[in-house]
């Protein structure tokens, strides 16, 4: 028989009566509250069993699903950032009080800079391996386009970074290569980037960014994969030839400028995420991505949650053998204690190594053993997804937290948002406190106060 529980908190007017009178008063008071709570049981008894606390009322009643039946005040519940860490997206600076909300809070994602350096090594390694044709026009310069995702984001901010550094093209900003947008860059003037050089068997080439946009909509939705489609068409009829390497800050963005242009003439494109169809399209000409190990990042953000609703050291299953066996290689991921974060580590996938990604939505062998029920009983998580739409989170991300889930027992609500608006997400958390724990993935990472706020209430 599964049983759904409910709280009806007795109103105030009950609970605050004659407290003045220490004896007689408080008599009066209990008798009052008493009444109270004998007068809502009446109007639920019908619905099954219940259960009377100091002016609460816990109803339980056949068929539904579970809900939270801690204790515990919301602000002081596991909270674990995913995805989307919170920071100041224009300077990049971590968000410190939220990464600090309480004892319980962490973030989980995957080590942007190392990710971001494999992406722009990987294009470089391609470029020389491949010198004697990649030069389409043959006049020297080795010219890419780079589909940018969201100019604020850290990840797209370091993936920005990562290629301009491994080509030479990064031009320093604030003692940061800077990471906006060049427009067009035909001439190779654009104060945004530089012209590279790289030398293969004794013989100079320009390396030149040409074109560099945010793929935004116009609904204002960024990491828009049909932006990049109409982009490349763009940048296609502009320049030409001219265009001997794309690269994408994601396989979603990545996968529609090869679908649109890049797969029929042949010219090598750079994604970021291994998503499956990315992966399978190396076999037909897609140059490589980059597998930031979302079977590992889905797992920690699901078993940080279940470790702190344990009670149990933060790193069990993780850097320590958990009671089933699950544990994590150090080479898997790193954890930095001064940013309360746990970082998967990325893997370069290329025609050498492909087929060994062709399955995104595997989890991670050494930590797929089945909790037990009886040592872990279910808790319920409210978890959401910044936009339902995105390639990475939707086909990849959440088909993984709903495998590991169940091996954590872990009853997970999946929000979907529309990857514009904050208040799309926030206004269905109207009720924190049916829930154990919360699994948070912003639309934009500035905005972690708009969830505390209601954690706070």
């Amino acid at each position: 028989m599964f049983i759904e529980k409910y709280s009806i908190v007795i109103p105030e007017i009950f609970l605050y009566t004659s407290l003045t009178n220490k004896t007689k008063g408080g008599q009066k008071y209990m008798k009052k509250k008493f009444v109270a709570i004998m007068m809502v049981a009446a109007m639920a008894a019908s619905n099954g069993r219940l259960w009377i606390r100091w002016g609460v009322l816990l109803i339980h009643r056949k068929g539904g699903s579970s809900t939270s039946t801690s204790d515990v005040a919301n602000k002081d519940k596991p909270l674990v950032w995913f995805n989307r860490q919170p920071s100041n997206s224009s300077t990049g600076e971590l968000d410190t009080t939220a990464l600090n909300y309480n004892k319980d809070t962490y973030y989980v994602g995957f080590d942007a800079n190392q990710g971001a350096e494999l992406q722009g090594e990987m294009v470089k390694e391609y470029i020389e391996k491949n010198i004697d044709t990649i030069d389409r026009n043959g006049d020297g310069v080795i010219g890419y386009v780079l589909a940018i995702g969201d100019i604020g984001h850290n990840d797209s901010i370091a993936r920005t970074r990562g290629v301009r550094k491994a080509l030479g093209t990064g031009v320093d900003k604030s003692g940061e290569i800077d990471s906006a947008p060049a427009g067009t860059n035909s001439d190779g003037k654009a104060a945004e980037v530089q012209d590279g050089k790289i030398t293969v068997n004794g013989k100079d080439y320009v390396v030149r960014e040409l074109a560099s946009q945010e793929m935004k909509n116009s609904a204002g939705a960024t990491w828009d994969a049909a932006t990049a489609g109409n982009a490349i068409g763009t940048w296609s009829s502009s320049f030409g030839e001219s265009i001997d390497v794309v690269v994408s800050n994601n396989d979603g963005m990545g996968m529609s400028m090869f679908n649109a242009w890049s797969k029929d003439n042949k010219v090598p494109t750079f994604g970021y995420d291994a998503n499956s169809d990315a992966v399978a399209a190396i076999a037909e000409g897609y140059g490589g991505t980059i597998s930031q190990h979302a079977d590992v990042q889905a797992y920690l953000t699901l078993r940080v949650l279940r470790n702190a609703l344990d009670g149990v050291d933060i790193d069990t299953g993780i850097g320590t053998e958990d009671d089933a066996g699950n544990v994590l290689s150090d080479d898997v991921y790193v954890y930095k204690d001064d940013e309360r974060s746990y970082y998967a580590l990325n893997v370069a996938v290329t025609a050498d190594n492909y087929k060994d990604f062709t399955d995104s939505t595997v989890v991670w062998a050494p930590v797929s053993t089945q909790l037990d029920s009886a040592k872990h009983p279910t808790k319920k998580v409210w978890l959401n997804i910044y936009n339902a739409s995105d390639n990475f989170l939707s086909s990849t991300y959440q088909p993984l937290l709903q495998k590991y889930d169940d091996l954590l027992n872990l009853d997970v609500e999946y929000i979907g948002g529309d990857g514009q608006t904050e208040s799309n997400i926030t206004n269905r958390l109207g009720n924190p406190s049916q829930y154990d724990a919360f699994a948070i993935n912003m639309v934009k990472t500035d905005n972690a106060a708009s969830y505390t706020a209601l954690l706070n209430q």
